[in-house]
């Protein structure tokens, strides 16, 4: 957390560097989104029993929406969300030649989620969410790569310490805040991270949640305390990515909150359907 920045002057910055991700290769300048705080939208969180924020870029209206500024800013272990960024890497350094085809065998660990108990793609790991796939990829990125890609996509604090390499986004030194997740998903929606194309497109297809009433959502849930070990205790919950309503101007959105009774989980995606409304309307 920033204790001793002004949090004006930080979600302003944040606004800064979210919008960088839209400007042109030129350059020349354009405004920052304007910041509309919306503390009402706190009460989806209140009507299941928890509290959280959530965050929404509207690229059409040059508006970033905000239930709460303060833990819109607050830095959170990425969890499953990192499954985003370890992805891309994946595929930019050769570990998977692209969604479908390379597979990862099952180690014949019988683990909690029966989804985990099979061989997978990159395709499958992704949507079943994984966490051995993605720490058998982490270890054949290696460190220097690892490193090289989390601070060429400026991700979060960049720190991949404290933890092994394999589980350095569940129980280590790297946190990442709402907006930053938000800064981060634009540069991937408008294929401008310093990678290949090829590789976002590919995570951007992979990325598929569903096509409703607000259009196609894509994007990556996240449990801080599942994964790490077992019976482990889940204490947060995200939920990031966009809607797409094929007018090229998404809505890019970041949803987190505490979880205090585990039937909480299965919600993320309904509240954040109900806030994305709430946030479009205002």
């Amino acid at each position: 957390m920033m204790a001793t920045v002004d949090r004006r002057t930080a979600i302003a910055g944040a606004a800064a560097a979210i919008v960088a991700g839209f400007a042109p290769s030129t350059a020349e300048e354009i405004k920052p989104p304007r910041i509309e705080m919306q503390p009402s939208l706190g009460d989806a969180f209140t009507e299941i029993g928890t509290v959280g924020t959530f965050a929404m870029l509207d690229t059409g209206g040059g508006r970033i929406v905000v239930s709460d500024r303060e833990r819109a800013e607050t830095g959170f272990l990425p969890a499953s969300t990192f499954k985003i960024p370890n992805s891309l890497i994946a595929l930019e350094t050769g570990v998977a030649a692209d969604a479908d085809s390379t597979m990862f065998p099952w180690d014949k660990v019988v683990r909690d989620f029966d989804a985990w108990n099979q061989d997978h793609t990159l395709r499958s790991a992704f949507k079943a969410s994984a966490v051995p796939v993605y720490q058998d990829i982490a270890r054949k990125i290696g460190p220097e790569r690892m490193q090289h890609y989390v601070d060429e996509f400026d991700y979060g604090n960049r720190d991949i310490s404290g933890a092994p390499l394999d589980t350095f986004w569940l129980n280590g030194r790297l946190r990442i805040s709402a907006m930053q997740q938000i800064g981060f998903l634009q540069k991937l929606y408008r294929g401008v991270l310093p990678i290949s194309e090829r590789s976002q497109e590919i995570v951007r297809d992979i990325m598929y949640i569903e096509q409703s009433e607000l259009g196609t959502m894509r994007g990556k849930t996240g449990t801080i305390g599942i994964g790490v070990a077992p019976g482990s205790k889940a204490t947060l919950g995200w939920l990031v990515g966009w809607v797409d309503q094929g007018n090229k101007k998404p809505y890019i959105f970041a949803m987190n909150f505490d979880v205090r009774e585990p039937r909480q989980l299965a919600q993320r995606l309904q509240i954040t359907k109900t806030l994305l409304k709430r946030a479009i309307l205002l």
